[in-house]
C-alpha cells in the first residue's frame, strides 16, 4: 500500500514540477493549463517527459568507474559542439546550392574556411585530446558522413588526405566511423541520457 502511495505522490509531484514551467499565470492570479474534453469530461493535460531506463553499470574497478564518468564529461562537452557542426553543414550545403558555378562555390568556401576558423579558434582549442577524438566519432554519428569524407566533399582529397596524417600524429583518425565498437554503444547510451536531462 505504502508503494502505492508513493508512486501517485512521484506523479502527482512530477505533473505540478512539469505545469509549473509550460504554465501561463492569467490575470485573475492563478494559471492557465492545457485541458482536454473527453466525453464531455475537462481533464488537465500534460505530457510528461520520457524517463529512460537502462540496467545499472557494473564497474570492475576503479579505474573503469573514472572513464566512464570523464567519457560523461566528454560528451556533455563535445555533443554540441557536433550539434553545431551538423547546423553549419546542412546551412553550408544549402548556400552551395544557390551558388551558379564551381568557382564561385570554391570561393565561398574559401571565405567561409577562413570566418569559421576565426569565429571557433577558441572554443575548439580547449578540447583535449580525447574530446577531439570523440568530437570526430560524433560529428559521424550527427552528420551520417565520418569528417575524413565532409573535408573531401568540401575542400577536396589533398586537403582530406593532410588532415588525416596529422590526426594520425595524435592517434587519431578522421576516418573513425560511429556505432562500430562496444565504447560506442556506450557513448550512445550517455547521449541519450544527457538530451534527456537524466545526467
Amino acid at each position: 500500500m505504502k508503494w502505492k502511495f508513493l508512486i501517485i505522490f512521484l506523479i502527482i509531484l512530477s505533473s505540478v514540477n512539469v505545469r509549473a514551467n509550460n504554465t501561463i499565470p492569467s490575470q485573475s492570479g492563478g494559471f492557465l493549463v492545457k485541458m482536454i474534453v473527453i466525453n464531455g469530461d475537462t481533464m488537465i493535460y500534460e505530457e510528461l517527459p520520457v524517463l529512460y531506463c537502462y540496467a545499472p553499470l557494473k564497474f570492475k574497478n576503479k579505474k573503469e568507474e573514472q572513464f566512464y564518468w570523464r567519457t560523461v564529461r566528454d560528451v556533455k562537452r563535445v555533443l554540441p559542439l557536433s550539434k553545431y557542426i551538423r547546423g553549419v553543414m546542412e546551412q553550408t550545403n544549402k548556400t552551395l546550392m544557390e551558388l551558379p558555378n564551381k568557382a564561385s562555390r570554391d570561393n565561398y568556401m574559401r571565405q567561409f574556411e577562413k570566418r569559421i576558423y576565426k569565429e571557433n579558434e577558441k572554443e575548439f582549442s580547449k578540447l583535449t585530446l580525447n574530446q577531439g577524438k570523440m568530437l570526430i566519432r560524433l560529428v559521424d554519428r550527427e552528420c551520417n558522413a565520418t569528417s575524413y569524407e565532409l573535408i573531401k566533399a568540401y575542400r577536396g582529397s589533398f586537403r582530406a588526405g593532410f588532415w588525416q596524417v596529422f590526426a594520425k600524429m595524435f592517434g587519431a583518425s578522421l576516418k573513425t566511423d560511429f556505432g562500430t565498437t562496444e565504447e560506442d554503444k556506450l557513448i550512445e547510451r550517455i547521449i541519450t541520457l544527457v538530451e534527456a536531462g537524466q545526467l
